[in-house]
């Protein structure tokens, strides 16, 4: 039986003060059938472990050497020096911000096992890719890519995030977001066998507490990357509530 995972992506958000928000979710009870991740951004990765209680912290990416001269990076291993469990590697905005490729990813993934730490690797379509019906083939070819030949239920997540749906109040239906998981959880059971099935799938793009309920009870969805609405703890904690009861 898979866990459930609720993680939540704060991107280039958060300052000290941001940190009531994790106390406040870490003094709610813990959910039974849940975990529960932040990802803030670097600056507060460090204090938000100290903090956290319960619920698990993250890194919103990393470089793929474990030192050296990298001005501005930040390894897998400082991460993990600073409290983080889990990365999140080839997220949409990574990958069209910075040129981010496939290999690049899977490397970074690579990495983040090396830490002793799980990495959550992104994937997702643009909408011109949606309406030209190549979403599942893009798919295909970035979990192919991206995902390590070593990939188990224990050292990665699989994120599907439309790029179209991120942050713009748009969801695809039901039904598209099952035909993905579902496609996805073929794929990963194809190559990977038993470990395939372990391997957890969440959703993200504009996921909120009006329409988690309904997400979470679409097949192979084992939770959801969630990023504006986890910079609440109300808003989260409503979400993570859905999942646990889904």
């Amino acid at each position: 039986m898979r866990r459930k995972l609720a993680a939540g992506n704060w991107k280039m958000n958060g300052l000290k003060a941001s940190l009531a928000e994790l106390t406040a979710l870490a003094a709610a009870p813990a959910p039974s059938q849940t975990d529960r991740l932040i990802c803030p951004p670097l600056t507060l990765v460090a204090q938000a472990a100290g903090v956290s209680g319960g619920i698990a912290i993250g890194g919103q990416d990393c470089h793929t050497a474990t030192s050296g001269a990298h001005t501005g990076d930040v390894s897998a291993e400082m991460l993990a020096d600073a409290g983080a469990t889990s990365v999140i590697v080839g997220h949409s905005e990574r990958r069209e911000d910075h040129g981010e490729t496939d290999a690049l990813v899977r490397t970074k993934a690579e990495a983040i096992w090396a830490a002793g730490l799980t990495s959550i690797i992104c994937l997702g379509e643009s909408l011109a890719q949606r309406e030209a019906g190549e979403t599942l083939d893009v798919i295909g070819t970035q979990l192919e890519g991206s995902t390590p030949d070593a990939a188990t239920g224990a050292n990665t997540v699989i994120a599907y995030e439309p790029i179209w749906a991120i942050g713009t109040g748009l969801i695809p239906t039901l039904e598209q977001i099952a035909e993905v998981h579902d496609f996805i959880r073929a794929k990963l059971v194809a190559r990977f066998g038993e470990d395939g099935n372990a391997i957890r799938i969440l959703y993200g793009g504009s996921v909120k507490p009006s329409n988690a309920t309904e997400i979470f009870a679409v097949s192979n969805v084992d939770g959801a990357l969630v990023g504006g609405a986890s910079l609440k703890a109300t808003d989260f904690q409503a979400i993570i509530d859905a999942l646990d009861a889904a």
